[in-house]
C-alpha cells in the first residue's frame, strides 16, 4: 500500500480477519513481521567485502531502509552475523564463539567468495568457507560482492524471518543440525 500524497510505503499485514474496528492474525504472523523489519546485523569483516559493506550502510545503498540500521558489535544483541572476507583456520574457532554468543533466533550470511569457499586462498591456513563451522542461511556470491548484492542477501534473510515457524529452533532438526557443527 502506498500514500499518494507523499509516496510512502506500508509494510503488508500479515493474513488475518479485519472488521470495522478490528483486525486479528497469529501471533506467529505478527512476530515474523517484527522479526523482518528489525534486524540487527553483526559484522565480521576481514578484508575488501567489509569495504563493500560499508558501501552498503552509505546513503547510496542505505541499508537502515530495510530496517537493519543498528549495526550491533556485541554478539548478545545481534540477530544476523554477517561474515565477510578471508577467514582462517586460526579465527574459525572466534567465528564460532561469537555465533554461539548470539540468542536465538539467529542468522548467518557468508558475503563473498572467501566466506563461501575460501575464494583463491587455497591454503591450508584458510579456512575452505564458514559452513564447515557454522551454519550459514544465506551466501552471497562475489569476489568482492557488490553492495546490490548484499542489500539482497539481507532481503532473503528477512523472508527467513518472516516466514519461520516459532517452533522451528526447538525442532529436532534444528537441534540435529547445531549437534552437526558441534553447537550446544
Amino acid at each position: 500500500m502506498s500514500d499518494t500524497n507523499n509516496n510512502t510505503n506500508f509494510a503488508e499485514a500479515p493474513e488475518g480477519y479485519t472488521g470495522a474496528g478490528f483486525f486479528a492474525t497469529s501471533l506467529e504472523k505478527i512476530v515474523g513481521l517484527a522479526r523482518k523489519n528489525s534486524l540487527w546485523p553483526l559484522p565480521f569483516a576481514t578484508s575488501c567485502c567489509g569495504i563493500e559493506f560499508m558501501a552498503t550502510m552509505g546513503s547510496t545503498y542505505d541499508l537502515s531502509r530495510f530496517g537493519s540500521e543498528r549495526m550491533s558489535f556485541s554478539p548478545r544483541q545481534a540477530d544476523v552475523l554477517m561474515v565477510m572476507g578471508t577467514i582462517a583456520k586460526k579465527m574459525g574457532p572466534v567465528v564460532k564463539q561469537v555465533y554461539e554468543q548470539m540468542a536465538e533466533p539467529r542468522w548467518v550470511i557468508a558475503v563473498g567468495a572467501c566466506a563461501t569457499t575460501g575464494g583463491i586462498f587455497d591454503t591450508y591456513s584458510v579456512l575452505q568457507g564458514i559452513d564447515r563451522i557454522v551454519p550459514v542461511d544465506v551466501y552471497v556470491p562475489g569476489c568482492p560482492p557488490r553492495p546490490e548484492q548484499i542489500l539482497e542477501g539481507v532481503l532473503r534473510v528477512q523472508d527467513l524471518a518472516e516466514n519461520e515457524s516459532l517452533r522451528r529452533r526447538n525442532s529436532p532438526e534444528y537441534q540435529a543440525l547445531l549437534a552437526s557443527y558441534n553447537i550446544k
